[in-house]
């Protein structure tokens, strides 16, 4: 779609829209060029006839077959690719993502939108459970129970700054939903309006094309925070999914609260992502650490949730050629154009916290333009760490703060400090981990996905993946963001008690008609 197509407006269902007055403009980040058109904020009249066309469709759109949602699905991978280098060019001035990042992620976005086809079309992600019923069992007979994973009705998604493509309007979020039955209300991200536009039209088309009602997706533009709380505070909205900042999502959290009728936030906020580095990872392969943490530290602009901003190396001589090294490979660092002014600005006024704090010394600084953001790297020990609980929040960009330890419990007591995180990594050899297992414990009680040898940026899309972490990482541990798993989310058990297997779900008749993987008195089987 040329960018001369975009129009600025509500897409609810399949209709345009634009009758608020108050606008707002993209940018462009590397050079503050105001980019065309103006975007209409969403009124709340808008807001409501697109949660009330959703909640409309919400009883067709989870009873269509699996086949069909799977078919949306592909028909919005493909739309994704057929939108070419118009998509991707637009997504760049918004962004100043460079285009191979962006290539990279829309074939991402394309790959895990056909994985999620591929599982609701085989079936099994029902989690249906059959427990045969026996009338002769005394001293009371066992009734027949059965139970699956079905809708839970209109999802409101909170498009992401950071992956304008894959944790967006056709990202994670609305792919899973979509692929649960459920409909959804799309909040475009404010920075990158005419690519959650552009998306957005992709999916009403394929929404067309397969025959599904058009109130299943609708695109809602706004700047100010008044349309997302308005949609988390409409009746119609079941559930909420969100990427961003912990202020962001805990007002999201807040307001779904107070309704009269709680709804769950799904809100994927703020982690450091520590490292632990162990004295034989440094003996066996200090400069590979180095290059790979600032890596790390550095893709995207440091603009990754799972950023490793802290790093705990320990003292003595091995422990300063690791820090040495890092300093040196921060230094070389190329700067960057963050995402937009707002994230650029909260980076510097972080860094500036971060040197004035005592106790820390500014060890390396890349340099470049005032308005990139350079890679910082900050160092200090274990006793300032202690004092200056502020070094253990989260700063969105490409800043790190090394913390020397002396000895393993120190270590744990930084474990043990730690709020909810995403992820920590552990670098050392096999047998240091035979040695350091209260550590790994203690982090296992922090952390949604521990890596060894390894760095946290970088999610592979895959079944076992969990995206997530206890509070304030995530608002709830239970559930990742990223991967197939993703869309218990937007489902809620049922269950039915001696009902005739003729007015049963398939998923649930005994025949198994879709042969799908079921639980049968407690085994996992495929069979009748």
């Amino acid at each position: 779609m040329p960018i001369a197509h975009i129009q600025g407006k509500q897409l609810i269902g399949a209709d345009g829209s634009a009758t608020n007055a108050d606008t707002f403009v993209a940018t462009d980040p590397a050079t503050q060029a105001v980019l065309d058109p103006p975007f209409h904020e969403a009124s709340s009249e808008e807001i409501d006839r697109a949660m009330t066309l959703a909640s409309e469709s919400a009883d067709v759109f989870s009873n269509t077959s699996y086949e069909t949602r799977a078919k949306l699905l592909e028909a919005i991978a493909d739309g994704l690719m057929d939108a070419g280098q118009d998509l991707l060019d637009r997504c760049h001035a918004e962004t100043a993502l460079p285009m191979n990042r962006l290539q990279g992620e829309r074939a991402r976005t394309v790959n895990q939108t056909r994985l999620f086809a591929e599982m609701i079309r085989e079936g099994s992600w029902v989690e249906a459970k059959i427990d045969h019923g026996d009338a002769d069992r005394s001293p009371a007979p066992k009734p027949d129970v059965r139970s699956m994973l079905i809708s839970i009705g209109p999802v409101v998604v909170f498009g992401a700054s950071n992956f304008p493509l894959a944790i967006s309007v056709a990202g994670t979020d609305t792919t899973t939903a979509l692929a649960a039955g459920c409909p959804v209300v799309c909040k475009a991200h404010p920075a990158h309006p005419g690519t959650c536009e552009m998306i957005g039209k992709i999916i009403c088309d394929a929404v067309k094309a397969t025959g599904l009602p058009a109130g299943i997706f609708s695109l809602l533009q706004g700047q100010s925070h008044q349309v997302g709380h308005s949609l988390v505070e409409h009746p119609a909205t079941a559930a909420v999914a969100f990427t961003g900042s912990i202020a962001g999502g805990r007002a999201l959290f807040d307001t779904a609260n107070r309704r009269p009728n709680p709804i769950p936030v799904y809100a994927e906020m703020g982690s450091i992502n520590p490292v632990f580095v162990l004295p034989g990872a440094i003996a066996e392969r200090a400069e590979q650490i180095a290059q790979a943490f600032i890596g790390s530290l550095t893709m995207g602009v440091g603009q990754f949730c799972t950023n490793p901003g802290l790093i705990l190396i320990p003292s003595g001589d091995q422990g300063d050629q690791l820090v040495q090294s890092i300093a040196q490979h921060a230094a070389a660092a190329a700067p960057g154009t963050m995402l937009h002014s707002g994230i650029h600005d909260a980076f510097t006024k972080g860094v500036a916290r971060i040197k004035d704090t005592d106790g820390v010394q500014l060890l390396s600084q890349a340099k470049g333009p005032r308005e990139q953001a350079c890679c910082t790297i900050a160092v200090t020990d274990f006793a300032v760490l202690q004092r200056e609980r502020s070094l253990l929040e989260e700063l969105f960009g490409p800043c790190s703060t090394i913390v020397r330890y002396e000895n393993a419990n120190q270590m744990i007591e930084v474990a043990q400090a730690l709020e909810g995180q995403l992820t920590a990594t552990l670098h050392g050899s096999d047998s240091e981990l035979s040695e350091h297992q209260p550590l790994i414990r203690s982090l296992q009680q922090k952390v949604g996905r521990l890596i060894f040898n390894g760095f946290p940026t970088g999610i592979e899309v895959c079944h076992a993946m969990v995206h997530g972490g206890p509070y304030p990482a995530t608002s709830d541990a239970h559930f990742t963001s990223i991967g197939p798993a993703a869309i218990k989310r937007f489902t809620r058990p049922l269950c039915f008690q001696d009902f005739p297997n003729d007015y049963l779900p398939a998923e649930l008749q005994d025949a198994n008609p879709r042969g799908i993987m079921r639980m049968v008195n407690g085994v996992f089987t495929r069979d009748q």
